[in-house]
């Protein structure tokens, strides 16, 4: 049987990957564990690592790391306190893979770890453009790690042309698809009711995180996009960033900005009442890459802010603008005329989890996986 050691560090990457996981649990070929940290810990997030406990997952080892003030040096110091204690827990856990999705910190962390550990590392998401530092983490990650689980063929292609054997790329479509239309959604008009938004007003479900490069920027750009709400006419459900440089002057404004009916804002949403929100919307606005990848199996409308998201592969549910009021505004008000999409993702078909498993059951684990030389 195969060890298979996952890293999960927020609400986002354990949401998406929660069917995959489950699926793993269930091989007899394959034992799970997770390594949990980051924001899953702290309570200002919402201490998320008890939606794992719940999946009834298991927890090889819990690593906290300071996530505040929310600046770049944090992130940096961060970086090294996980690989410290990554490595410790692999070592003692002896995993035959270590599986990474994506491009945030906690994985580059890993990556590192199994490169050096002589562990075989699996990163799933590799290849996208996104143009800010998420794309250089996400390349690094790539670089590092063995073998590549791309979402399309277009990423599979970048993750070539950088130099990674072909024999190692499989394309598996995104996990967070898988079981996405399927999610029970009953609730959530009640739920929304909870919030102090009214569950017959349309509503924009908004996303905004910081753009690390633009971190001192960060409190006007979320300033501006609930200016364009306010002028679009429209209630908005507004989730917090997560944690990089510039989230805490998000999260100011947005408590600031607050307002019964027609500014909710949540710590953090349960990956079903998130799914809830985004399939029940009028419009979604921010910079999340859920709003590129996920939103189209709904034909919710996108309205895509800023750098974020720059380059990255799109559904035709996707507008994108400038951090601009009026900008902002006029797309928020072309989407609620136009209304909703034909569901269709160029993301996948929503049978990542199959795919991965049989990977995972499958590939080769010979010394020569380990081998990595570029081939120019």
């Amino acid at each position: 049987m195969r060890r298979v050691l996952y890293i999960s560090g927020t609400r986002a990457d354990f949401g998406l990957m929660r069917r995959t996981l489950a699926a793993i649990d269930q091989s007899i070929e394959l034992e799970l564990g997770v390594l949990v940290t980051s924001m899953h810990l702290d309570p200002a997030y919402g201490e998320t690592v008890r939606e794992i406990e719940d999946a009834g997952f298991a927890i090889i080892e819990r690593v906290p790391v300071p996530l505040s003030p929310t600046t770049g040096a944090t992130m940096a110091r961060g970086l090294g306190k996980m690989v410290s204690a990554f490595t410790d827990a692999i070592l003692d856990w002896g995993p035959d893979l270590i599986l990474l999705l994506g491009d945030r910190g906690e994985m580059l962390a890993g990556a590192i770890c199994g490169l050096h550990l002589n562990v075989p590392v699996v990163h799933i998401h590799g290849g996208e453009r996104s143009g800010t530092i998420d794309e250089a983490l996400r390349h690094a990650i790539s670089k590092l790690s063995h073998i590549h689980l791309p979402a399309t063929q277009e990423s599979a292609e970048r993750i070539a042309a950088m130099g990674e054997e072909r024999t190692q790329i499989h394309v598996v479509g995104a996990p967070g698809l898988d079981g996405l239309t399927e999610t029970d959604t009953s609730g959530f008009a009640e739920f929304l009711a909870t919030t102090g938004l009214d569950p017959e007003r349309p509503f924009a479900l908004v996303v905004f995180h910081p753009v690390v490069q633009e971190d001192r920027a960060c409190d006007s750009q979320m300033e501006t996009i609930l200016d364009a709400l306010r002028h679009a006419g429209i209630a908005a459900l507004a989730l917090q960033p997560n944690a990089d440089a510039g989230s805490e002057a998000i999260r100011s404004v947005l408590a600031r900005r607050a307002r019964p009916g027609e500014v909710a804002v949540l710590r953090h949403l349960e990956r079903g009442q998130f799914v809830g929100a985004m399939a029940r919307c009028a419009v979604m606005v921010g910079n999340s890459s859920a709003g590129i990848i996920e939103a189209a199996s709904f034909g919710t409308p996108v309205v895509n802010i800023g750098s974020r998201q720059n380059l990255r592969e799109r559904n035709p549910n996707v507008r994108d603008v400038s951090v601009e009021r009026d900008e902002i505004a006029q797309a928020i008000a072309a989407a609620l005329k136009g209304g909703r999409f034909s569901p269709d993702n160029r993301y996948g078909d929503g049978q990542t989890a199959v795919r991965i498993v049989r990977l995972l059951e499958t590939l080769s684990l010979e010394r020569e996986v380990l081998d990595k030389v570029n081939s120019y």
